[in-house]
């Protein structure tokens, strides 16, 4: 995979540093996307309809539906039918739009960090309540990964406030993929408690080293009564800016008023870029995707080895199993240097000391301290670089 400059092209992880770091000359290891180019398949989808110099209002074809049901029952083993799919715009979108719709303010949101920061965002900022259900750490012969804590779980879904509940699926960060045990007990607390679950599952595609992704509708017949599941081709080919998001809900009493919802609000109505890029993506990206796959993975070997060789262990990287996102463990890092879990400091070193810009751990809710998030959806030459920098700026501290 060729890394591409991406400065002066309105991109928020290149030209949004200024802004959001105060200083654009740091290397953009932060915003979820890429630095390659989108598989040449979705390119000439797109350019055919630019050298068509009209740009009118537009139909859904009518092969979107069906190709995303294929795609779904090749690559993930689910088999779904086409009216339990909808477009949307965005699946933090659909995340409020549920939120919006399933609750009412003060309602309980539960959200199970460290996570995404949009889910603790929106549900906080749409007035409902905030619920946190952290993970539990789980460390064996040097390995770390998390689980759920069920018991808990029971505890705040019995209190009967809680409404609804934002899975990551699989979770970001956290080098973890859910398995269907997992997924089931889950399904099955939150079925009992009328709880509904929001499963985003946009890194679906993007398994590595033997992963599978399991979709959590497809686990047992409770945890499609009360799923909403929404996906988009937008990791895994690159294409975040098309915006080509879809929500799958099995359960007819969910799906019905939920959609009519988004139809009358005009809020399910796709841009022909969004269908015909998903559609070239799904149908003729595959060859590209396990390319990239690959080398996505040599990048994950590679700051696992880096770390280990020329860190002395003191950072130890989560290794993802469906992402390009490493969760890295500093907190050792933290004891050493600061003599205490110190944040800000932490975040001083990478980015004033390092010159990198990284996803600050605290910012994915309670446990994210002591850690930083690591975009490697980058050339292998950038992150080589960015790792001799941040060496430099620990052996100098």
């Amino acid at each position: 995979m060729k890394h591409v400059e991406r400065k002066g092209t309105y991109s928020v992880k290149v030209d949004g540093l200024q802004k959001y770091y105060g200083s654009d000359d740091l290397v953009p290891l932060w915003v979820a996307d890429m630095d390659f180019k989108t598989p040449d398949c979705v390119r000439d989808a797109l350019q055919e309809v630019l050298d068509g110099g009209v740009y009118g209002y537009n139909l859904i074809p009518d092969n979107y539906f069906p190709t995303i049901a294929k795609w779904l029952a090749r690559k993930q083993k689910w088999e779904v039918e086409q009216e339990w799919l909808a477009f949307i715009p965005g699946i933090v979108k659909g995340i409020g739009y549920a939120i919006n719709h399933f609750t009412q303010k003060g309602d309980g949101v539960i959200v199970q960090p460290p996570v995404y920061p949009p889910f603790l965002n929106v549900p906080k900022g749409n007035g409902r309540e905030l619920v946190f259900n952290p993970l539990i750490r789980v460390e064996d012969g040097g390995k770390c990964a998390y689980r759920m804590d069920f018991d808990n779980l029971r505890e705040i879904c019995a209190k009967g406030n809680c409404k609804l509940l934002i899975l990551s699926n699989p979770p970001n960060p956290g080098g973890i993929a859910w398995d269907a045990e997992t997924l089931r007990e889950l399904a099955l607390i939150c079925h009992k408690y009328n709880v509904l679950v929001v499963s985003d599952e946009i890194h679906a595609d993007m398994p590595l080293f033997g992963t599978e992704h399991i979709p959590f509708a497809s686990v047992c017949k409770e945890a499609a009564q009360i799923s909403i599941t929404f996906g988009a081709p937008s990791k895994t080919f690159n294409m975040a800016g098309i915006v080509s998001s879809f929500a799958v809900v099995p359960n007819k009493e969910i799906r019905e008023p939920f959609y009519k919802w988004m139809q009358v609000n005009e809020l399910s109505s796709p841009t022909i870029f969004a269908t015909l890029g998903a559609i070239a993506a799904y149908t003729k990206g595959d060859e590209w995707r396990m390319k990239m796959l690959d080398y996505i993975e040599g990048n994950v070997v590679f700051v696992e080895e880096f770390c280990k060789n020329e860190l002395g262990g003191l950072i130890k990287p989560i290794r993802p199993l469906s992402s390009f996102l490493i969760w890295l463990d500093c907190r050792e890092l933290c004891n050493r240097l600061f003599g205490c879990a110190d944040q800000q400091r932490l975040v001083h070193l990478f980015i004033r000391k390092a010159g990198l810009a990284l996803n600050d751990g605290a910012a994915f809710g309670p446990g994210g301290e002591g850690y930083m998030r690591l975009n490697v959806g980058c050339g292998l030459e950038v992150l080589q670089e960015a790792m001799k920098s941040l060496k430099t700026a620990i052996d100098e501290y």
